[in-house]
């Protein structure tokens, strides 16, 4: 397989012959590439595999930099390795952790197999320094030196079931036995192609799939043709598949599907968004009217949604591109997820485009009123008309809890009933904040001359 690339390089300008330096490649698709291509050999750790905080939001990899590993055992449990970055800032060596890594057991066995995923991510930067075969010069020897693998006791019972019924087909054993492929040959696609048989007698359809995982384009474009029929299965293999050669098999199968379900586009863009892969969800959510079935209205604002709990710089992207009426349809609890990390500035474009409160909006006043810490957001969203229905007092009651009278004079304002509230509340048996109920009621007299009860909702 290709190593995997710290920075971009794209033809230059006024040389298309020569590679000219495009920028640096963000931390989380780096860590995404690395991760997808250990899990799909075999060799992730198996308790754990992070990338450090300090990467996160979109952090670039710095310019220069290269990576090295550290394998140990931990000072209570385990196998730990460390992936640093090191890179050069005016003259002066810099050195950070990248990648965390974990293993449940602490034998020396499990130092060995640590030992060895430290080498299979050394090989995925820097490659493996072996030659092909096709390349070998004439009258050279070929490399006999064989290969270092080391086996889960699963795997150990895969070789064996091979040996032992070699004419039988292992459905259940395929997983198993395409990490073995890969960590014995590079990669099943090159497997097949050198010793010229098709292991596991596998479809059109098993092969795609094969040449996808192995990021092999080639192959790739030789074979999807044959397994268009599944078309929406290979989109999602494609979406999840990291780098530029998983965004050029992305495209290639848009160009040759002109639809695709509802369930498998919106898993593709899932599988974009889980590996960072910003200029891939751009593109499937620019087709995404074109390309679906049918486009549920909710759709953009259900995928900012999803990208909010681990890929917020996506989820940012994603509202800044949609359209007054994308995010007049999102569910209201995308405003309520900025709210609980307050991003005044997204929360502010959500409601210019239209985000209704909804059944959210207690949540999204109670957590800008927490502590009085972010008042002012309340307040701005309000006078900036985001819409409460006048009769959800739960809004009231988070802003009466938190003694945000300012920011409940507002709802007052917008036509919600303190009478009615004071009912609600009392139902409820709500008590407490005397003071903060006094000055709403006293306001309330104030202004209920000129309000009628049931007047529209804040919006």
């Amino acid at each position: 397989m290709d190593t995997i690339d710290l920075e971009r390089w794209a033809p230059s300008a006024s040389d298309p012959g020569k590679l000219e330096y495009a920028g640096a490649r963000t931390a989380q698709e780096v860590y995404g590439e690395l991760k997808y291509r250990l899990e799909s050999s075999g060799y992730l750790p198996d308790e754990y595999f992070l990338m450090d905080s300090e990467w996160e939001h979109g952090r670039e990899i710095p310019k220069g930099a290269d990576i090295f590993c550290t394998t140990d055992y931990g000072g209570s449990e385990g196998v730990y390795l460390d992936v640093y970055l090191k890179w050069y800032d005016d003259g002066k060596p810099v050195t950070k952790t990248f990648i965390t890594g974990k293993t449940l057991g602490e034998s020396g066995a499990d130092l060995d197999r640590m030992f060895l995923i430290s080498s299979a991510i050394t090989k995925a930067f820097h490659g493996d320094n072996s030659t092909h075969d096709r390349f070998i010069k004439l009258g050279e020897e070929i490399a006999t030196g064989g290969a270092v693998v080391h086996l889960s006791q699963q795997e150990q019972q895969v070789v064996v079931d091979a040996l032992v019924r070699q004419l039988e087909r292992q459905e259940q054993a395929m997983p198993q036995t395409e990490q073995l492929l890969r960590r014995m040959t590079g990669s099943i696609t090159e497997y097949m192609d050198t010793v010229g048989r098709q292991p596991l007698y596998m479809s059109d359809y098993d092969k795609t799939v094969l040449a996808i995982r192995d990021g092999e384009l080639s192959a790739f474009r030789e074979l999807y043709p044959k397994a268009l029929d599944r078309a929406d299965e290979l989109l999602v293999e494609a979406a999840g598949r990291p780098g530029a050669v998983g965004r050029k098999m992305t495209l290639l199968l848009l160009a040759d599907s002109e639809r695709f379900s509802e369930e498998a586009y919106a898993a593709a863009c899932r599988k974009a968004i889980d590996i960072a892969d910003l200029e891939k969800v751009s593109f499937l959510l620019e087709q995404a009217e074109q390309r679906m079935e049918k486009l549920p209205p909710p759709f953009y604002g259900d995928m900012a949604i999803y990208a909010c709990s681990e890929q917020r710089r996506i989820a940012r992207e994603i509202i800044h591109r949609c359209t007054p009426e994308q995010i007049a349809s999102t569910p209201s609890q995308l405003l309520a997820v900025f709210a609980s990390e307050p991003d005044f500035n997204i929360m502010s474009e959500l409601v210019d485009k239209g985000i209704s409160g909804g059944a959210s909006a207690w949540r999204t006043l109670h957590m800008l009123t927490y502590e009085g810490r972010n008042n002012w957001m309340a307040e701005s969203l309000l006078e900036k008309r985001m819409w409460v229905l006048p009769y959800d007092y739960s809004a009231l009651h988070a802003c009466i809890e938190n003694d945000a009278v300012e920011v409940a004079k507002l709802l007052l304002d917008g036509g919600m009933n303190f009478d009615g509230y004071m009912e609600w509340a009392q139902a409820r048996q709500c008590s407490g904040h005397e003071e903060t109920v006094q000055a709403l009621s006293d306001y309330w007299e104030e202004i209920n001359p000129a309000h009628e009860l049931g007047g529209p909702a804040l919006g």
